[in-house]
């Protein structure tokens, strides 16, 4: 069930409040409580996935503690493989097998095995375990609380990726400490303003973007048409991440759970680095800490630098979706890294001067929106003609559509604070406040009563 359905609000986020505050002072209770609930609510979506979530998670469990009986190397490294095996036969045999029938020029067979919802995010928790394990940086924990780790609904479809030592040791914390009603209210107006930016930006801008992509297939789009398109994605990509995740946040607050920060105003970066310093930041960290450092990272020379690079974002890329369009998203982000790489390195003792921060918030922003386009693009035909248009090759008409709606998407994401910093600094416990943020809550749940819930991108992934 998706996070902003009347189903999910109205009936199992209060049963499982109601369930768990009923044996808060009970730490197993409570920890089979959302155990139970957070298996419930994988098996919403699809009951045929459970077993799969169920196999990895008890599969990974169990060979931890053989690797501590028997601390062989091959032990880790057979759980890696067979936790990649498995993200990439249900993720990525299609796409192997239509990228070898277009070289070929053969038809060969699909499969055709379903994606389980969230596969991406728990097999990526899964191995960083493993790896870390493997390191020597972790402990063999408890079935329950490792089971807790890989299921918490507040992260288990679309993140944010959590470590096991950012969840695990919280486990314990009784839900009741000191702090329970500032905790209880900061979790409801981080989930409040999640679903708002869901709701009320991240769906309309949906319904501008989505017709003008289906568009560009037909051919080049004209000027103005064609930067709404790249300009409404780009919003609508953020905020529909960026809201899932405060949701998640909020949701795990209110069982006086702290998950990790995964946004940090991403559209206020400066330069390709500084926006992956902000942009699906446990993503970022993962990446660097069990990819990029250990290919040798910038430690190494510069030419294992831009390999380092150029695999990672590869990589990242193709995580991202099954397509060569990912791909070639990934790897154009490893060429701006690149590219930043040397400007701030050597080229800056040359000009001994950084560029002027208007001109590197414009570049990074024209850089990260021409990505989008790419990542948004079913094909590589859609995602020339959307550039091609942008640049004015379809005729310089046209103005940006909905004027409203993009103004307020650029106040809220580039001059606004972000929710978690509104609400962990600026936010007073006013009764005027709580009135507001209720009326907000209601005008969102009457909106998504009026049709199905539109799906979080991310959920595809």
């Amino acid at each position: 069930m998706l996070f902003h359905s009347q189903a999910f609000l109205l009936g199992f986020l209060p049963a499982v409040l109601i369930l768990f505050y009923a044996v808060a002072r009970r730490e197993a209770a409570r920890e089979w409580v959302m155990v139970i609930a957070s298996v419930v609510f994988y098996g919403w979506w699809d009951v045929r996935f459970v077993p799969l979530l169920l196999g990895q998670t008890l599969a990974t469990w169990g060979l931890a503690h053989v690797y501590r009986r028997w601390p062989v190397s091959w032990i880790v490294t057979a759980g890696v493989v067979v936790n990649l095996a498995i993200l990439g036969w249900f993720k990525y045999a299609n796409f192997f097998m239509d990228s070898l029938s277009a070289l070929l020029g053969a038809d060969l067979p699909r499969s055709d095995v379903l994606l389980p919802i969230g596969i991406s995010f728990f097999t990526f928790e899964l191995i960083s375990y493993l790896v870390d394990l493997r390191r020597g940086r972790v402990p063999t924990y408890p079935l329950r609380g490792f089971c807790l780790f890989v299921f918490f609904f507040p992260h288990l479809v679309a993140g944010p990726i959590v470590r096991h030592n950012e969840l695990i040791p919280q486990l314990a914390d009784d839900p009741l400490r000191s702090g329970f009603a500032e905790r209880f209210g900061k979790g409801l107006a981080l989930f409040i303003l999640g679903f708002a930016k869901k709701v009320l930006l991240a769906d309309p801008l949906a319904r501008v973007a989505d017709p003008i992509f289906a568009g560009a297939g037909s051919g080049v789009l004209g000027f103005g048409e064609a930067w709404t398109g790249a300009l409404a994605f780009s919003f609508q990509l953020f905020f529909d991440f960026s809201a899932y995740t405060e949701m998640a946040l909020g949701i795990a607050l209110l069982f006086g759970i702290r998950l990790p920060m995964n946004f940090d105003a991403p559209y206020k970066a400066l330069s390709v680095r500084d926006f992956w310093r902000r942009w699906h930041m446990t993503l970022s960290r993962y990446l660097r800490d069990y990819l990029y450092i250990p290919l040798g990272g910038s430690k190494a020379g510069f030419g294992r630098y831009v390999l380092a690079t150029m695999a990672t974002m590869g990589l990242c890329g193709l995580w991202h979706g099954a397509a060569w369009t990912f791909v070639a998203w990934g790897l154009i982000h490893g060429v701006g890294l690149i590219v930043c790489h040397v400007w701030q390195g050597p080229l800056r003792k040359i000009t001994k001067r950084p560029m002027p921060v208007p001109a590197a918030w414009l570049l990074t922003m024209l850089f990260v929106v021409a990505g989008w386009v790419l990542f948004r693009a079913p094909d590589f035909t859609v995602a020339g003609n959307m550039l091609a248009g942008m640049v004015g090759a379809g005729g310089l008409g046209g103005g940006l559509q909905k004027p409203l709606l993009m103004g307020a998407a650029f106040a809220v994401s580039v001059l606004g604070p972000t929710s978690l910093a509104f609400v962990d600094e600026l936010l007073k416990p006013r009764r005027a406040v709580a009135a507001a943020f209720a009326v907000v809550a209601v005008v969102c749940l009457l909106e998504v009563g009026k049709g199905q819930p539109i799906n979080f991108i991310y959920f595809q992934f």
